[in-house]
């Protein structure tokens, strides 16, 4: 029998649910019985945002919690997420929009939540050689006479309407239907001017390409540059280093981040079943503390410990690259054309700007866009976001994680939210590419301000 014992607010996740934040934490604090499972097994895919789990792990912060993790690296996002679903995994790094698709039944059915945001921003989108000098002849320069960022998408769109022009079709890569690549490179292009695609999974057609003008499909990360190589896609919208990758091997040129699509907007999850979470809710919260302690680590004394942590992520057990291609984007820089390295300090978040919370704004945002290109086939009221929300992101745990941090004295108070008032909603944020202003409050309205894409009532 594990002697290792720990403090839990003992509010049942459900009660947190029905009373909210400010009753949950307003229980006395108790102690609570061993944790339900020590010994435990964590996937993930091989991308520089796998970071806190990584972490946690050689900092010895899961060991500080009682358990005894297993990590191991996951051959694609599906595989990962079968596995979290058939109990081979007990949690995993997740894409955001995983657990949401999973809970309303795109793809695979099954109820995912998550109670800690990983990261913030994180991504790229990059084209080939032979795509970016024909891009260039409709992008500004700056003095310097470097090319002005943010790039718009309309800098492709002539690029695209020549391959259609010639018969060809514009293949693009993005990693999964429901990931943050997907939904960023389709918000991209369309802010360009440039018709991504729709799907009709309730006509049987999940390929995402009607009335598309570029073709959006499925490639797993690591095998992005290669595939771009042969000259099987023309651009793909990835994690890192996987567009640093194609810099270093000469072979494309990443033209936007995500942070300059959206600004700081989210990125990966840490997904468990609901069934996990139901047996193992003092597990969980070891599990989220954990992982808040790594986050910290990562971001502390203006990411003093990065580049330690580029040595542990270059290891083949975690994300198997270089270590130059690593910190090219870890360390705060980033290289968009050979040679034009900027400096972009907010490349990846782990911590700040409170990034391990899981905001129901984000995971409405998320569903927003589900409902845009058509994975949401019908038009739902506001208040069907907010419910699916509130099923899937899970506050209420992370708070209980944080206030025993704050309790302990490993973290202060100041590092997180006040969770006595905070709402689970960030303010409207017009920092979007295309200056559109999202209120998580009103999803219906947000889809109304866009020319391409489903709103009201439309249906395919």
């Amino acid at each position: 029998m594990n002697t290792f014992k720990r403090k839990s607010l003992v509010a049942t996740l459900s009660l947190a649910v029905s009373l909210g934040l400010g009753s949950l934490l307003s229980t006395s604090v108790q102690a609570v019985e061993d944790l339900e499972k020590e010994d435990l097994k964590f996937g993930f895919i091989k991308l520089t945002d796998m970071a806190p789990l990584a972490i946690a792990y050689e900092k010895g912060f899961f060991e500080d919690e009682g358990l005894y993790v297993t990590l191991e690296a996951q051959a694609n996002w599906k595989v990962l997420l079968d596995r979290v679903i058939d109990g081979q995994l007990d949690g995993a790094h997740m894409l955001a929009g995983q657990p949401l698709g999973a809970t309303i039944g795109f793809g695979t059915q099954a109820d995912i939540i998550t109670a800690f945001s990983m990261d913030l921003n994180g991504n790229g989108i990059t084209v080939s050689n032979d795509v970016w000098q024909e891009m260039k002849k409709h992008i500004p320069l700056d003095a310097d006479g470097k090319p002005q960022h943010p790039i718009s998408a309309a800098a492709l769109k002539p690029v695209i309407e020549q391959y259609r022009a010639d018969g060809k079709p514009f293949n693009m890569g993005m990693v999964f239907p429901v990931s943050t690549h997907n939904y960023e490179l389709r918000y991209w292009l369309a802010a360009g001017g440039i018709h991504p695609g729709y799907y009709a999974p309730h006509k049987g057609d999940t390929s995402g390409q009607i009335d598309a003008q570029a073709l959006l499909s499925v490639t797993p990360p690591p095998q992005m540059p290669a595939t771009l190589e042969a000259g099987t896609i023309y651009g793909y919208c990835v994690g890192e280093p996987w567009n640093q990758q194609a810099v270093f091997k000469g072979i494309g040129v990443p033209v936007i981040t995500d942070y300059e699509i959206w600004k700081n907007n989210p990125e990966k999850v840490f997904g468990v079943s609901q069934a996990w979470a139901d047996e193992n809710p003092n597990t969980h919260i070891a599990v989220v503390k954990a992982l808040i302690r790594a986050a910290a680590w990562l971001d502390a004394d203006n990411n003093a410990n990065r580049g330690e942590a580029v040595e542990i992520l270059s290891q083949p057990a975690y994300v198997g690259a270089d270590a130059e291609v690593i910190a090219n984007s870890m360390t705060g820089t980033f290289e968009y054309e050979k040679g034009d390295v900027r400096e972009v300090p907010d490349f990846n978040v782990f911590f700040r700007y409170n990034a391990t919370y899981p905001y129901y704004s984000d995971a409405i945002w998320y569903l927003t866009q589900m409902r845009r290109w058509g994975q949401i086939g019908q038009a739902q009221p506001d208040s069907w976001y907010m419910d699916v929300a509130k099923k899937v992101y899970r506050p209420d745990i992370y708070a209980q994680a944080a206030q025993e941090l704050i309790d302990e004295g490993t973290l202060p108070a100041e590092a997180f939210p006040d969770f006595a008032s905070e709402t689970g909603f960030k303010p409207a944020t017009s920092e979007f590419i295309d200056g559109v202003t999202y209120d998580g409050s009103q999803p219906n309205a947000y889809l109304q301000q866009f020319e391409i894409g489903l709103k009201g009532d439309t249906q395919l």
